[in-house]
């Protein structure tokens, strides 16, 4: 084939890939992207809510995006910062174990970023899945994983309830929902507006339960409260349209306690005094940095969150998974180790997968070191 020829064919091929692409945006982005609310009884749910304000939902204390004088710098660490964001060789992986739950037992399985399986007096809770290669709108852009999923999706057991906290792509990942809403029959628990994303996504309304903060629901025998978080939501084209929240799971005697993504804020002692103390806390503690102060905690932040709540066993999240942030990959769990030992903080650093027991836990070993 002469060399005309050749660059021809390589043309129609990629000029066919681009519009094979424009076909699957065309037709796939607008269902990632989510749903608005239409009015109806869920619209006017949202209109009453106490945090609806001036057409969107506010946080309980103003927030600042990106602080005046911070921006420039933002922008100088993006390009040219030396920071290590991906490890040098894989992060160690665990397949996880589904042994018989005890009926007055407390056990987390984590499974990367903030997805969470908690275990809890025999019922099991899943928060935040997500199982996609990469947290976006898009299968071909958007931070990618720096690990695979400890195990396929699939390999679940029954669930008792999903819980998401607010409707970022790395929180709200519309694959996970629906494999879930087929391999499942467990009952979507969602803050104020994501119903509406479920809704487009084929989940039938029998299976969402829709919560504003500090209301609350049964399901399986455990208690469920949407609680306060300082944040904000969005998918693409939307903003603060839907309700962010932190939760609460309460047993006939064990308590757990969910950040979701918050910055840190006075908040949390009231969270512990009203629904504490917790036999342990989920906590954010990765995608933090100068430009975005108020809506994702620092590691010390999220060591004072857990004093705050009163908690017992502190199991970080939001961090090793996906690339969000200016730090070090491995900045955030360096951090939380040194905090939680000067302060006297009982810690568990999971590998993606590892089940924690949350009444004998493994030792911190800073397995992640290894790979840094």
């Amino acid at each position: 084939m002469g060399m005309a020829k050749t660059a021809k064919v390589i043309t129609l091929a990629a000029l066919g890939a681009g519009a094979a692409a424009l076909a699957w945006a065309a037709q796939e982005l607008p269902v990632q992207i989510g749903a608005r609310l239409d009015k109806g009884p869920r619209t006017d749910r949202v209109t009453r809510s106490p945090q609806f304000r001036e057409g969107k939902f506010r946080n309980p204390v103003p927030s600042t995006i990106i602080p005046p004088g911070v921006l420039r710098k933002t922008l100088r660490d993006m390009l040219f910062d030396r920071q290590q964001r991906r490890p040098t060789s894989a992060i160690p992986v665990v397949r996880p174990e589904h042994p018989a739950l005890s009926p007055d037992g407390l056990s987390i399985i984590w499974y990367g970023h903030s997805t969470a399986l908690v275990e809890l007096e025999g019922r099991r809770i899943l928060f935040d899945p997500i199982w996609s290669d990469r947290c976006s709108p898009s299968r071909l852009v958007g931070p990618r994983r720096m690990h695979e999923a400890p195990a396929p999706l699939i390999e679940l057991p029954r669930l008792d309830a999903i819980v998401i906290s607010h409707d970022h792509y790395d929180h709200l990942d519309m694959p996970s929902i629906r494999a879930l809403l087929r391999s499942q029959t467990a009952p979507f628990l969602v803050p104020l507006g994501v119903a509406a994303h479920l809704d487009r996504w084929g989940v039938p309304p029998e299976r969402i339960i829709e919560l504003d903060w500090d209301e609350s629901t049964d399901v399986a025998g455990l208690h469920f409260v949407a609680t306060a978080a300082r944040h904000f939501s969005g998918r693409l084209f939307s903003r603060d349209d839907t309700l962010w929240a932190s939760w609460v799971v309460t047993g006939a005697q064990r308590r757990v306690f969910y950040t979701g993504d918050s910055g840190y804020w006075d908040g949390y002692q009231e969270i512990g005094t009203t629904y504490g103390p917790f036999d342990a806390a989920l906590i954010q503690i990765g995608a933090y940095g100068e430009g975005w102060p108020d809506i994702h905690m620092t590691p010390e932040d999220g060591a004072q969150a857990h004093l705050d709540v009163r908690a017992d066993l502190l199991i970080p999240l939001h961090w090793c998974t996906f690339n969000l942030a200016l730090h070090a990959w491995s900045e955030p769990a360096d951090r939380l180790w040194a905090e939680t030992k000067a302060r006297g903080i009982r810690l568990a650093v999971p590998r993606p997968g590892e089940r924690v027991d949350v009444d004998d836990p493994p030792p911190v070993d800073g397995w992640w070191q290894a790979v840094a």
